[in-house]
């Protein structure tokens, strides 16, 4: 199984950033870093100027900021972080998949599991997934060792920073709420009576978790508005218009493997003969209805269906098998074995070498296809005057990498758009009435946009004289400027 992770951290280690998302949080790192403050308001919309902000992912920010400015580091550290944090996601899931089994076979069947529902939204660097890296260990944790007593140190302290990394520590919340009121109608079930709800000792300690991992999450630069922050984000209108955080539908790829978990989970905890704890029921369910709201939550759902189906498959096995029980592991220290396989992959990834060398790859090999290094050459080069519109998919890499005092007309930020610029923005991109004048209105003197997604509006813009023609254009990077004023000397 180790080697399995080394050879998931290598692959994860090549493949090249995501062009989105990142950037502008980078961004956010790169404000901190130099006020040396959390921004009180939106720092980079010149349309957004004034709206109040709650930096809620600052220490993802800041820390993502000093890798890409260590000069050993840079890309490959950013790299090298994202497979970090994917691997040990996969690692803490199959290690207690292997507690629970003692089976190499089903540990890995929970690390393929993990994988194959969350790839689509894990395979992106943004705090969230420090967020997710959080919720697993408090998962696999709970799981392994309930009753441990250093989970009263150890479960605040990750709350504490899961609050200051990603203001989802909500879904961390509501499994310890799951893990108490499952285990109480488990009691409640059984005993047939409500009285042994209290006086039960694994009742009481979750609660207590609960409450202790609730009031952690305080200890944060907002304290309570953090909490507010978290309940009320995805109701911003402006999301709605995003693919990730719309409803997920049977259409989809991502709804169709859903559709398959369930059924197979429902098949395999029907004929389990290992009895199915309340707290799978509620945690599962309650997951699965929130990804079924917003697709982004199947990142959480992933690593619960993973260990759920994995341990009622081992116990199914078991009893088709007729083995009575785990066959004893012999004693055998490998510890040493697996530190040399670790170092290996590690020495051999881009992020080693970077780290012992200071070799970085080519830019070109650390960095998406889709994202905009041409536009961003070409507009430091040639800086824009005026509005810049460009697609929000590509507008956070140009707020990074692009001119310092370039005007955004939006980036992927958008819950801190004003309701009336991101309409505007959406009326453009569509080009439903009146987009040409929104495009006068604001005075935007520049639009970057992407062929693949804006065929339709490249091509009118193309025979439109208010801007010039041909465009700028490398790779699917298509940059329109505005034809300057004729002034009629008469």
């Amino acid at each position: 199984m180790t080697f399995v992770l080394g050879l998931l951290y290598s692959y994860l280690c090549s493949l090249p950033l995501w062009h989105t998302d990142i950037w502008g949080h980078l961004s956010y790192g790169r404000f901190i870093w130099e006020t040396k403050t959390l921004p009180a308001t939106e720092p980079f919309l010149p349309l957004s100027k004034g709206i109040p902000i709650i930096d809620g992912p600052w220490l993802s920010q800041l820390i993502g900021f000093a890798i890409i400015s260590t000069p050993r580091l840079q890309l490959a550290g950013l790299q090298g972080l994202f497979a970090i944090m994917v691997t040990s996601c996969g690692a803490m899931l199959s290690w207690s998949s292997y507690v629970q089994t003692k089976s190499s076979l089903f540990a890995f069947l929970t690390l393929s599991v993990f994988l194959l529902v969350g790839s689509d939204h894990l395979m992106i660097l943004r705090p969230q997934l420090a967020g997710t890296v959080c919720f697993v260990f408090v998962l696999t944790r709970l799981s392994c060792y309930p009753c441990s007593k250093s989970n009263w140190v150890v479960i605040p302290a990750v709350f504490v920073l899961w609050a200051n990394l990603h203001p989802s520590f909500l879904v961390g919340i509501g499994f310890l709420g799951c893990l108490w009121l499952g285990r109480n109608v488990d009691l409640i079930i059984r005993t047939r009576s409500v009285r042994g709800c209290l006086h039960d000792s694994h009742s009481h300690r979750f609660f207590l978790l609960m409450i202790l991992a609730a009031a952690a999450v305080l200890i944060n630069p907002y304290t309570f508005r953090l909490y507010q922050e978290a309940l009320f984000f995805s109701a911003n209108k402006n999301l709605q218009d995003l693919s990730e955080w719309q409803p997920l539908t049977i259409k989809d790829p991502l709804g169709q493997i859903i559709a398959g978990m369930a059924i197979i989970l429902a098949a395999v905890c029907r004929v389990s003969p290992r009895r199915v704890r309340y707290w799978e029921v509620l945690t599962s369910l309650s997951l699965g209805l929130a990804t079924l709201w917003c697709s982004r939550m199947v990142v959480w759902l992933a690593p619960v269906i993973a260990l759920i189906v994995t341990r009622h498959a081992f116990a199914v096995w078991r009893k088709l098998t007729c083995v009575s029980r785990v066959l004893a592991q012999p004693v055998r220290s490998s510890k040493w074995s697996l530190i040399a396989l670790v170092g290996t992959f590690f020495l051999l990834s881009p992020l080693g070498i970077a780290v012992l060398t200071g070799k970085q790859e080519a830019t070109i090999h650390s960095l998406s296809k889709e994202t905009p290094v041409f536009t961003a050459e070409y507009l430091n080069e040639n800086p824009p005057s005026g509005m810049v519109f460009a697609t929000y998919e590509w507008a956070d890499y140009l707020q990074w990498a692009g001119p310092e005092n370039m005007h955004l007309f939006v980036n992927s930020h958008a819950h801190l758009i004003p309701r009336d610029v991101w309409l505007a923005y959406m009326t453009v991109i569509e080009q439903r009435v009146g987009w040409k004048e929104i495009l006068d209105f604001y005075q935007i003197n520049t639009l970057i946009l992407d062929r693949a997604n804006r065929e339709p509006l490249i091509e009118t813009l193309k025979i439109d004289p208010t801007w010039i023609s041909p465009p700028i254009e490398w790779e699917g990077q298509v940059i329109f400027t505005r034809k300057p004023l004729e002034i009629d000397h008469k």
